[in-house]
């Protein structure tokens, strides 16, 4: 496992992180924290509801259950956001009955040349979630669709990126659900090579797990279950390594960075705390194994048998306590690095073609 800080300027993983909870106002600054005193909405004829939480008007969840989602412009940066030469994409259905998409990147021939090794030159894949505390965020949301694009290309690899249900819609763990589905399918798409493009350049055998912010969690999660379950389950796929982006993790005790936090930051403890009482199931606290996979009392993992991770914790960030302790628990030191996005995918590229099968 490697462990990298990331910078805030410029760096891609700082701002996929941003999607936890958090907002920005037009000028990019900090917006106030959310309402925490309860509201009263009325309309002729219908009986009053109170305002449980409003996720400063992104996502606001009533007492009765239902649910008004508004722009999450605040949470992204502006577009426009570059463009990578040479790869193609498309969506494809890995969940019909739910309506679930995910969206392939590949880059061309030309773009690959002279990278990919092994296994007739197919390229390694790269499954990727999405971050937005599992509230907000999007497998097609421009940022994302950017960073993506660029995975592709540099690596270069086949990059999927998978569409998983919201809370507080669909809290925990219907999207850790989501994900088993989709391993599923891409089981399928491994044995009978029904889509085109991953028949043609995914190398199965060198799939690899990413993820940012709450898409990092979901990473870990996907990983425990598929390392856990049972011995060849996934057929013809071979998991070759993990990578978590500013993992979103909590815990109920608060850490170093929480009760101290970094001056300037955009995710508050508060609106960090919200996103968590929205996704996890009702009543749920922050030491819910989905939320802190080493809470006191909760399930051991060492005796999974988890594959090469490559960790990157956030710089300035309430979170960033959690990154490293997860490292830690796994028995790794934790460096403190500021890296450019340039000098990140250069690492990334380092890991995945380290841990790649090379036959």
């Amino acid at each position: 496992m490697a462990v990298l800080t990331a910078s805030e300027d410029g760096a891609v993983e700082g701002q996929l992180g941003e999607g936890s909870g958090q907002g920005r106002d037009g000028g990019g600054k900090p917006v106030a924290s959310p309402i925490t005193t309860p509201l009263i909405t009325m309309s002729a004829g219908a009986e009053q509801r109170v305002v449980v939480e409003d996720l400063v008007g992104v996502v606001t969840l009533f007492s009765d259950g239902s649910v008004v989602r508004g722009d999450e412009s605040p949470f992204f940066p502006p577009g426009p956001f570059p463009v990578a030469p040479g790869v193609h994409w498309k969506d494809a259905v890995y969940d019909a009955a739910r309506g679930l998409k995910v969206r392939l990147y590949k880059p061309s021939p030309a773009a690959a040349a002279g990278e990919a090794k092994g296994n007739n030159n197919k390229l390694p894949v790269l499954v990727y979630f999405h971050g937005g505390g599992y509230c907000i965020g999007a497998y097609d949301q421009p940022m994302y669709h950017s960073f993506c694009q660029r995975i592709a290309a540099e690596l270069p690899a086949v990059v999927l990126s998978v569409q998983y249900r919201l809370a507080p819609e669909h809290r925990l763990p219907a999207a850790i659900d989501d994900a088993a589905t989709f391993f599923s399918w891409l089981r399928a798409q491994a044995v009978l090579g029904a889509e085109p493009w991953l028949a043609e350049s995914a190398d199965f055998s060198s799939t690899f797990v990413a993820g940012v912010s709450a898409g990092a969690n979901l990473a870990h999660h996907a990983v425990v279950q598929i390392t856990a379950g049972e011995e060849n389950a996934l057929g013809p796929l071979r998991l070759a390594g993990y990578v978590l982006l500013s993992a979103y993790f909590g815990s109920v005790e608060r850490t170093a960075a929480e009760l101290d936090p970094p001056s300037g930051v955009s995710l508050t403890v508060e609106n960090s705390d919200q996103a968590w009482r929205m996704a996890l199931p009702v009543g749920a606290t922050r030491d819910h194994p989905l939320a802190n996979p080493f809470a006191p009392g909760g399930a051991t993992l060492e005796a999974v048998p988890m594959p090469p991770a490559l960790v990157v914790a956030p710089g300035r960030d309430v979170l960033r306590d959690h990154v490293r302790g997860y490292a830690a628990r796994h028995g790794f030191s934790v460096g403190s690095r500021s890296e450019a996005t340039e000098e990140l995918m250069a690492i990334l590229k380092g890991f995945v073609h380290k841990h790649a099968a090379l036959d």
